[in-house]
C-alpha cells in the first residue's frame, strides 16, 4: 500500500514539471518603427572654403610649395592676432607698430587671413599678364585685369624662405625684406585681395623707418598699413616662437635707429630721418618699396630678394 502511493505521489511530481502539460503562453509580436526624421535645414556656413584656392595652371611641386607658405601664413598671422588678443596695446612691440591705436583693427586683418572664408581668393602660376619674365618679379597681384587673383612667378620658388628659418640667413627685421619668406610674402598677396583687405588696407608707408614713423604720428593709418603688419607678425613670431625671448629685431644699418623689443626699450629716431609719411597709399604700381639688401653674416654672400609686384595691365 505504501509503494502504491509512493508511485502516485512521484507520478503527480512527473506531470506537473512536464511542461507539455503546461498552458500554452500567448505570443505577442510587437513592430517598432524608427521615429520620423526631423526636417534638417543647411548648415549656417554651408559652402565654406577653408583652404585657400590654388589653380590648375600649377604643377604638383609648385601647388605644394605654395599650400606650405599659405599654411605658414596662417601660422604667422594667427599668433599675431593672439599676441595681441594675449598683451594687449601693453606689448611694446605692438606700441612699436601701431602707437595707441586700438587693437581692434589688426586683430580682425589677422583673423579674416587665418580663420576667414577662403572662397574668391585664387593663387595661380601660369602668367597671364606676361609679367614674369620681367627681371626680379617673383609674383603680382593681378589687379583690375582679375581682383581676386595673384599670379606666383617661378622666382618665387628659388628665393621664398620657410617660417621655421626666421631669424637665418643673417636676416633681421630692421634691414631684412618682409618678402624674404613665404609666410609673410603671401600675408602682403592677401592683403591686396578684396576679400581681405577690403580695399582698407594699403601701403601709408614705404620701408622700415617710415613705418616706426607712422606709428608715432598716424597711429590710425598704422593698423591698415600693409607693411606695418607684416612686420608687426614678423617681430612678434621672431620674439615669441622663433627666438624666444630674444628674436631678431636688428638695428636699421648706417644708423641709430634703435629698435624697441618686447622688454620695453625705447624706438629713438635722434639721428634718421624717416620718410616723409602723407597719409594717404602710395601710389606706385609696385606692392612694396624696392627691398633693401639683406645684411647676411660673414660666412654667406649679400643677395637681394626680388620684389613682388601688381599689376593693372599686361604691360605691367
Amino acid at each position: 500500500m505504501v509503494a502504491l502511493r509512493c508511485l502516485v505521489l512521484l507520478f503527480a511530481a512527473l506531470v506537473a514539471a512536464s511542461p507539455a502539460l503546461l498552458p500554452r503562453q500567448a505570443t505577442v509580436t510587437v513592430t517598432e518603427f524608427p521615429p520620423a526624421a526631423a526636417p534638417t535645414s543647411p548648415a549656417w556656413n554651408a559652402g565654406e572654403v577653408d583652404l585657400y584656392p590654388i589653380h590648375s595652371s600649377c604643377n604638383a611641386t609648385e601647388a605644394a610649395q605654395i599650400r606650405k607658405g599659405l599654411s605658414e601664413t596662417i601660422i604667422l598671422a594667427r599668433h599675431a592676432r593672439d599676441h595681441i588678443l594675449r598683451w594687449g596695446n601693453s606689448s611694446s612691440i605692438y606700441q612699436k607698430y601701431f602707437g595707441n591705436a586700438s587693437t581692434g583693427e589688426p586683430i580682425g586683418w589677422y583673423t579674416k587671413i587665418a580663420d576667414g572664408d577662403k572662397a574668391n581668393i585664387l593663387f595661380r602660376c601660369d602668367d597671364p599678364d606676361g609679367n614674369c619674365g620681367q627681371e626680379g618679379w617673383a609674383g603680382h597681384y593681378r589687379g583690375s585685369n582679375a581682383t581676386s587673383e595673384t599670379v606666383i612667378c617661378p622666382l618665387s620658388y628659388e628665393v621664398r624662405r620657410p617660417l621655421e628659418a626666421l631669424c637665418g640667413f643673417g636676416w633681421d627685421i630692421a634691414n631684412g625684406a618682409t618678402n624674404f619668406y613665404w609666410a609673410s610674402d603671401l600675408l602682403h598677396r592677401l592683403l591686396h585681395v578684396p576679400r581681405v583687405g577690403e580695399g582698407v588696407v594699403e601701403h601709408y608707408a614705404e620701408d622700415y623707418e617710415s613705418v616706426i614713423e607712422l606709428a608715432r604720428t598716424e597711429s590710425r593709418l598704422s593698423v591698415r598699413d600693409s607693411d606695418t603688419l607684416q612686420y608687426f607678425a614678423l617681430e612678434v613670431y621672431a620674439y615669441d616662437i622663433a627666438v624666444p625671448g630674444e628674436g631678431c629685431a636688428g638695428k636699421v644699418a648706417g644708423t641709430s635707429l634703435e629698435v624697441a623689443s618686447a622688454t620695453g626699450a625705447v624706438v629713438s629716431m635722434s639721428s634718421v630721418e624717416a620718410g616723409s609719411v602723407t597719409g594717404t597709399p602710395s601710389s606706385t604700381l609696385s606692392e612694396e618699396p624696392p627691398l633693401p639688401r639683406i645684411a647676411m653674416s660673414s660666412k654667406t654672400s649679400t643677395m637681394r630678394s626680388p620684389s613682388c609686384k601688381t599689376t593693372t595691365s599686361p604691360s605691367g
